[in-house]
């Protein structure tokens, strides 16, 4: 049996829409910022255990290390956790294309996870045909902050489950 990670508790402003101007990703920012956005949560996470301030502050996030389907790098993107029962999965707010994370993993399922101060290897697994349906449905169904985004774009919602394998 696979050591799992715990949740977060969310004490922060919980945002209920994806156009709530408080959300970080409706914030004004300059091209540079939005280039390095991720390079200080993943300093702030690694230095403080997983904890983060700001818009993330109280949300359950890890680091996700994947391998570039194209280039062969290791590249890390902080990611929030969403659950469904034992069930770890992660997706994404970007509008004009699917994460190059989620690209990714469709070619080299093999990832890192980060969750605190503990570092684990595991599996990352894109959601595809009828799988994808059930769990997209249940998602929405179950997520207003998903089901808002995905009302606002055409493409589906990148949904990819994680499974832990074991501590390393």
């Amino acid at each position: 049996m696979s050591e799992q990670p715990t949740p977060a508790t969310d004490s922060a402003k919980k945002i209920e829409s994806y156009d709530d101007p408080d959300a970080p990703w409706n914030q004004d920012y300059s091209a540079e910022d939005i280039a390095n956005w991720n390079d200080g949560v993943i300093e702030e996470f690694r230095a403080n255990g997983g904890k983060v301030g700001g818009a993330y502050e109280n949300g359950e996030l890890l680091l996700l290390t994947t391998t570039g389907a194209k280039s062969g790098r290791r590249h890390v993107v902080p990611l929030g956790v969403l659950r469904r029962g034992e069930t770890m999965y992660v997706s994404s707010f970007i509008e004009d294309r699917y994460p190059a994370w989620y690209h990714n993993v469709k070619a080299e399922p093999r990832v890192t996870m980060e969750f605190g101060d503990k570092t684990y290897q595991g599996t990352a697994r894109a959601l595809e045909g009828a799988e994808y349906e059930e769990f997209a449905a249940w998602a929405l169904a179950n997520n207003p902050l998903l089901a808002d985004y995905q009302s606002k774009v055409e493409r589906p919602l990148p949904l990819v489950v994680l499974t832990v394998d074991r501590p390393s």
